[in-house]
């Protein structure tokens, strides 16, 4: 990697040094040169570069910040970008919270952005159907609850599961289609001096749901707000977004609520898998926090009534146990 980013006017005696890593196979490095550049390394047996190339020139077209692609090696799996610097969102709010209203502003109003001006694209996308929704639903079911807590459904509870993944599926199936970053949130963001926020991880950018961005944005897995602050939040972007105005505040607030039972049932399932499949174990401090807006939300709604009581009874206990 070294000698490939030498090879680059002005970087002919660069050192590449260790930004961050990630839940995928991907990491990534800081590279000085003439400027400060992000090496991308995706190894091409696990990762593939396309989806990211192409996604972040859509990007860029939208008048969105998100890293440019300078170089590309995708025989290596190497990629050099544009760098957005080194706070990300959710650092910024640890350190100064009293910042937060105005990054979600800025974040919501890219998000707008994004679905507007992505009108054009997101038909190029992969579709968010029900094939991979109902997947993204088993990965609770299969990681969390069997292979990480040994919890094992009887034939009655496996019923019930089932009827919720139809209800909630069912919901986000029929939202309007739009353009989704599908991981939509504070370590993703980076705080940027001018066309802030900047974009980051958006390779995996499908055609689906309405709020699944907005969900992921508000109802963080890594940072929780109050609830009345979230829905504030989420009424901003209603009131502004062309699409959502059209439906009823309480149909929309539903769409979001909804949404959210498959965005965190998804991750809790998502962390287990990094654990016990990939021996990443950070994650799994941020389990209960996720489960927590299903158990915030679910007695709200009798479809949801199995799950919040599965959660609450059975999953939150076996977590602490294992503490």
């Amino acid at each position: 990697m070294s000698a490939w980013v030498r090879q680059f006017a002005g970087f002919e005696s660069a050192n590449p040094v260790p930004a961050s890593t990630d839940a995928s196979f991907r990491r990534y490095f800081r590279v000085q040169g003439d400027v400060s550049c992000i090496i991308m390394d995706a190894p091409p047996p696990q990762e593939n570069c396309l989806p990211f190339i192409r996604i972040a020139d859509q990007l860029e077209k939208m008048g969105l910040n998100s890293p440019r692609v300078l170089k590309e090696d995708l025989d290596r799996g190497f990629l050099l970008l544009s760098d957005l610097g080194s706070t990300p969102y959710l650092v910024a709010i640890e350190r100064h919270p009293e910042h937060a209203p105005s990054l979600y502003m800025d974040a919501i109003d890219a998000l707008l952005m994004m679905q507007t001006r992505g009108a054009n694209v997101q038909s190029e996308l992969p579709p968010y159907n029900e094939t991979m929704l109902y997947f993204e639903m088993s990965l609770f079911h299969d990681w969390l609850c069997e292979r990480h807590l040994e919890i094992q459904f009887s034939d009655d509870e496996e019923k019930l599961w089932k009827e919720c993944c139809d209800a909630v599926i069912g919901n986000a199936v029929n939202q309007p289609r739009v353009f989704v970053h599908r991981d939509y949130h504070s370590r993703n963001l980076m705080v940027t001096e001018f066309g802030n926020p900047g974009i980051l991880d958006f390779q995996d950018a499908v055609e689906g749901p309405l709020t699944y961005d907005l969900v992921s944005l508000l109802k963080d897995c890594y940072i929780k707000w109050p609830e009345e602050q979230i829905l504030q939040r989420a009424l901003y972007f209603r009131e502004y977004s062309e699409i959502a105005a059209r439906l009823e505040q309480n149909q929309f607030i539903r769409d979001f609520h909804l949404m959210g039972i498959i965005r965190h049932l998804k991750a809790a399932g998502i962390f287990a898998r990094l654990l016990h499949r990939d021996g990443k174990p950070g994650y799994l401090k941020d389990i209960p926090r996720t489960l927590s807006y299903v158990a915030d939300i679910a007695p709200r709604y009798p479809e949801l009534s199995f799950l919040g009581e599965f959660i609450e009874e059975r999953v939150l206990p076996a977590l602490r146990a294992r503490r």
